[in-house]
């Protein structure tokens, strides 16, 4: 199995913590510089931004009162758990290794993905998806189907 939960459990904010949670919540949200560890014995080390970035999100979301829990993946996983991270049916991702859309390697007459093949596929969707709706938008108002307050005309009809 390629996926492992790094504790059994999730974790919700005590009450106790919550203050502290709320604190560091905004304390995450506006720090614009490159944040810093400090050990006890006051050694620092430069958090990376990509533990920067999850830390807020897992900050943000406790704040939120939402309960938190941590999933490790394998660099290396099957079609069905690239296809539940990217919300399309296994058949479907299947499809995409055929032609080509994203690279995978056999295991025997099991096809394996790397995690970091499906991530940069997701963000390339999204960048097509904005870039598609970007063109439409522009090509409704060429047309004339915008109205001067950006409403659609036929909607107004």
């Amino acid at each position: 199995m390629s996926r492992q939960k790094a504790s059994s459990e999730s974790v919700l904010v005590k009450e106790p913590e919550k203050a502290s949670i709320d604190k560091l919540e905004q304390i995450l949200s506006r720090e614009s510089a490159q944040p810093k560890l400090v050990g006890s014995n006051g050694e620092e080390i430069l958090i990376p931004e990509s533990v920067y970035s999850f830390l807020r999100q897992i900050v943000h979301g406790m704040a939120s009162g939402q309960s938190v829990s941590v999933e490790l993946h394998n660099p290396q996983m099957t079609t069905q758990e690239a296809a539940d991270i990217l919300k399309v049916s296994r058949p479907f991702f299947v499809k995409l290794l055929n032609e080509g859309e994203i690279p995978y390697i056999k295991v025997g007459k099991h096809r394996r993905v790397l995690l970091q093949d499906v991530i940069t596929y997701k963000e390339q969707r999204q960048v097509k998806r904005r870039q598609g709706m970007k063109e439409l938008s522009q090509f409704l108002q060429e047309e004339g189907f915008y109205g001067g307050e950006g409403v659609c005309e036929i909607a107004q009809e």
